[in-house]
């Protein structure tokens, strides 16, 4: 490698970046990245240094021309500057810096002449300085740049002259005019995703679209399922996640309560996906035609809704798949197909797709135009079934090609598995993920947790979705538990992340008895259908209902990054503020812990966040019930009671003084 000699200046420690670069940070459209880094010279030379950003090129386009921005020092070497884009896409970002040979000179002009000391030579080299930098000048600035030549030069107006030198005006335009050949370009060009909006701020209903019907007895289509979705709209989700739509294998279909042996009428686990009907691009014959998965999709649309699917990679026995590709699976000794296994658990009725088949391209290139075959019927959102059983390089080559070929599209990534396998998920493409949330539950683990997804790395390219429940999953949290559980639960979903969902109707219904033994529903919706009362209110689908409008109204809940606990003296309540990015909305959420008794106690709130000051009384406003209290200095008194509703969702507020 050759060197050069003349680059003097080392950037270190440059942050955001993941893997060396290997992989692109996230962000949403006009959120902040702050750039730090440490940059030095050798010597006792100024450095300088500018943050360069610009659209990534796609195909053989022309480069884009690098834009620029001063980034600021912050003492201790340690640099900073801070970008935002207004339009999805890929774009990179790096770090230029050089010796700053004037602001040097200015600040031992300055010493010099506070000194008394002869400046004839001094201001002779400070000539010599803006001569240098006129080739590279404007001609505005040249004009400035010859008369502050001739005035350095002019030994009877030396007062003059180091006045004219130090002034602003003059380190401005020897900025302007620097000579750039000699800057020390930072040896990677990172990058940033900029994604919609709702990648980052997004609520999430779960439903069986078969469980739709009105009619006890009656397998439910996507007509009813646009009389459902009216009423989902109604509580203010804007994403709605179906379960696989295809048709169900009859192979080793499971019965209720996953019985090995399915009886008459049993309508199998929809994630058994594939029958003579046919398999991943075709629709269960009872929801309807295409069409009306149409009409539905385009229903949502209107209600300000999005339909996400389930793109689950697997198949039952009867899948198309197995007869025309059975190189995608494997057999066994005796001539059967091996099934899903996760010992002593069996899915006799799900096979899963062998990834290192020799023909491994067609199967890659066929799983690909499933996801674009449901694109092109209106769908941007995929929820994806079990990512971390298949090739990380499968996802990433996957999710390359769509982005490159679509604008828009999420996939959520159903992991819940070992941390590194779900980060590695998230570098390599997903948008948003589950969490262990569902398992979180004493102050001590949900501030351990937080602190990890939003204070390390990580926040930099995983972005969490919070669900209470899940069809697969009933948590201890919920299970045989009562209403205030399933509140305290669905606002720590709801605040804590900027993401959410729940699977409904039993969310709001209350409903939580669990098969013995297992953190799983009995009679669980995965293996029959159900008639559900979509009109009937209860008191958790009303506070579902305030708390989505609060999280629409309030942009401080539609970031995760921007939470800071606070301390209480009562480990029963959380607490934690959350302030947007531009500083204007604070607010101060509390919640008891406890589902079963009255819990008080202090909470300290983070005046200085707040922009408060000591002594100064604020008010603040319960979002979730209209009540309004004046509070002053740090600690402030609580009191939470389950029956009513176990948090507070405290909207800060400045007393005006009277004029």
């Amino acid at each position: 490698m050759k060197l050069d000699g003349h680059k003097r200046v080392s950037i270190r420690n440059v942050s955001p970046e993941i893997d060396c670069g290997k992989y692109p940070i996230k962000r949403v459209i006009d959120e902040k990245v702050e750039v730090h880094a440490d940059i030095f010279g050798d010597g006792h030379d100024k450095v300088d240094a500018v943050l360069l950003t610009r659209p990534k090129k796609k195909g053989r386009g022309r480069e884009k021309k690098w834009q620029e921005q001063h980034m600021e020092f912050q003492g201790n070497d340690h640099w900073t500057s801070t970008f935002n884009f207004d339009e999805t896409g890929l774009y990179e970002y790096t770090i230029e810096s050089w010796v700053d040979h004037f602001t040097t000179w200015q600040e031992d002009l300055k010493k010099k002449a506070a000194a008394n000391q002869n400046l004839k030579t001094e201001l002779l080299i400070g000539a010599q300085f803006m001569e240098a930098a006129l080739p590279q000048a404007t001609a505005a600035n040249k004009k400035k740049l010859n008369t502050w030549i001739e005035l350095l030069r002019d030994e009877e107006k030396e007062g003059q002259a180091i006045s004219e030198a130090l002034s602003d005006s003059a380190s401005r335009v020897m900025y302007e005019s620097r000579d750039r050949s000699k800057a020390y370009k930072y040896d990677r060009i990172l990058e940033v995703r900029v994604e919609r909006k709702k990648t980052l701020f997004s609520a999430w209903y779960e439903f069986f679209p078969r469980s739709a019907s009105p009619e006890k007895g009656r397998h439910g289509t996507f007509k009813d399922c646009e009389n459902v979705l009216t009423e989902v709209a109604k509580m203010g989700f804007d994403v709605i996640y179906f379960p696989p739509i295809h048709p169900i294998g009859r192979s080793h279909r499971k019965g209720v309560n996953n019985a090995v042996d399915a009886e008459e009428g049993d309508p199998g686990s929809p994630w058994a996906i594939g029958a003579k009907e046919g398999g991943h691009k075709a629709i269960h014959p009872e929801l309807g035609s295409m069409d009306d998965f149409k009409s539905v999709v385009k229903k949502a649309k209107e209600l300000g809704m999005e339909i996400a699917l389930d793109f689950a990679i697997q198949c039952s026995p009867d899948h198309p798949y197995v007869k025309e590709h059975p190189q995608w699976f494997k057999w066994r000794p005796d001539g059967t197909v091996q099934y899903a296994e996760n010992p002593p658990k069996k899915y006799q009725d799900v096979l899963p797709v062998n990834f290192e088949t020799e023909d491994w391209e067609n199967l890659w290139d066929e799983l690909k135009s499933i996801v674009e075959f449901w694109i092109d019927k209106g769908v941007k959102i995929f929820r994806v079934d079990n990512p971390h059983t298949k090739t990380f390089l499968f996802w990433e080559w996957m999710i390359k090609e769509i982005n490159a070929k679509y604008d828009g599209i999420i996939f959520l990534a159903e992991a819940f598995t070992r941390p590194r396998v779900m980060e590695e998920l998230a570098k390599i493409g997903f948008n948003q993920s589950y969490t262990y949330f569902t398992w979180r539950n004493t102050k001590e683990e949900f501030v351990e947790y937080l602190t990890q997804l939003t204070k390390t790395e990580v926040r930099e390219y995983y972005r969490p979705n919070f669900w209470p429940n899940t069809p697969d999953i009933l948590p201890i949290s919920l299970e045989n538990r009562h209403e205030p559980s399933f509140l305290i639960r669905l606002i720590l979903a709801g605040t804590l992340s900027s993401n959410y969902g729940i699977y409904g109707p039993v969310f709001e219904f209350g409903l939580n008895e669990a098969y013995p033994g297992k953190e799983e529903y009995t009679h669980s919706e995965k293996y029959q259908i159900y008639h559900w009362d979509w009109h009937r209110n209860t008191k958790i689908k009303e506070v579902i209902s305030i708390l989505n409008r609060v999280r629409n109204e309030n942009p401080a809940l539609q970031s995760t990054w921007n939470i800071e606990f606070c301390h209480t003296d009562n480990n029963q309540l959380i607490c934690y503020s959350k302030i947007d990015q531009e500083g204007t909305n604070k607010l101060i959420i509390v919640v008891s812990l406890d589902p079963n008794h009255v819990q008080s106690g202090w909470v300290k709130v983070p005046l200085h966040d707040l922009k408060i000051e000591a002594h100064e009384s604020y008010s603040v406003t319960d979002l979730l019930t209209g009540s309004s209290y004046i509070w002053q200095d740090e600690w402030n008194y609580v009191e939470l009671h389950p029956q009513a509703i176990p948090a507070h969702i405290f909207k800060v507020e400045t007393k005006k003084p009277l004029r």
